[in-house]
């Protein structure tokens, strides 16, 4: 076999693995066919996971006595810190496996931020304003997000391979899993659609 052929051989045998990354796009439905806005999405694999860098300061605030935002996508490691943009003292707490923590009554932002060191929901709540909720999302993976006002998501850089391609809403009854499909991402842009267990009026 002469260096030539060789050459051209590795070259063909190597492209798949240095394909372009693409674009995926992912649509999240409820179960009557009606965009979902604000469902979490994520793709995971052992590559994404090894991927996966953590954000080093993320807000989350509580204004007029509810959090903003509601929902939040975060790499593992993530920093979080919490302003209370209120003129009245918020208690923020999460009982949740995935991050148990308390922020004790308090004004302004408290000078450590939170870090969500497992992947996982954490549910938020306030000791003193029982209608004050938000969720954390926490994924081992660079490729995630949260659904716009049409239920779409738009992951513009992803490497083909082969991924589970993760949604969740806050909708969903409680104790539901977090739905989960095979996903092959290849060199072209892919579109895809999700639904999801609950109803939209």
């Amino acid at each position: 076999m002469n260096s030539k052929y060789l050459l051209t051989l590795v070259a063909a045998l190597a492209w798949p693995l240095t394909a372009s990354p693409a674009q995926v796009t992912v649509q999240v439905v409820s179960a009557n066919d009606k965009p979902l806005a604000n469902a979490a999405v994520y793709l995971d694999s052992a590559e994404a996971r090894a991927a996966v860098q953590p954000l080093k300061r993320v807000e989350i605030t509580q204004e007029q006595r509810r959090f903003v935002p509601t929902l939040t996508v975060i790499p593992l490691g993530s920093r979080v810190h919490f302003p209370n943009l209120d003129n009245v003292r918020h208690h923020v707490y999460s009982f949740s496996p995935a991050k148990p923590f308390e922020l004790r009554l308090y004004a302004g932002t408290p000078a450590d931020p939170v870090v969500f060191d497992k992947p996982g929901i954490a549910v938020l709540g306030c000791n003193i304003h029982d209608a004050m909720v938000a969720w954390v999302v926490v994924v081992e993976t660079p490729y995630y997000g949260r659904t716009d006002a049409d239920g779409r998501l738009t992951l513009p850089q992803v490497p083909a391979g082969t991924y589970r391609l993760r949604a969740w809403h806050a909708d969903l009854p409680a104790g539901s899993p977090i739905s989960d499909e095979a996903l092959q991402v290849g060199p072209t842009p892919a579109a895809v659609r999700v639904r999801l267990s609950t109803t939209v009026k």
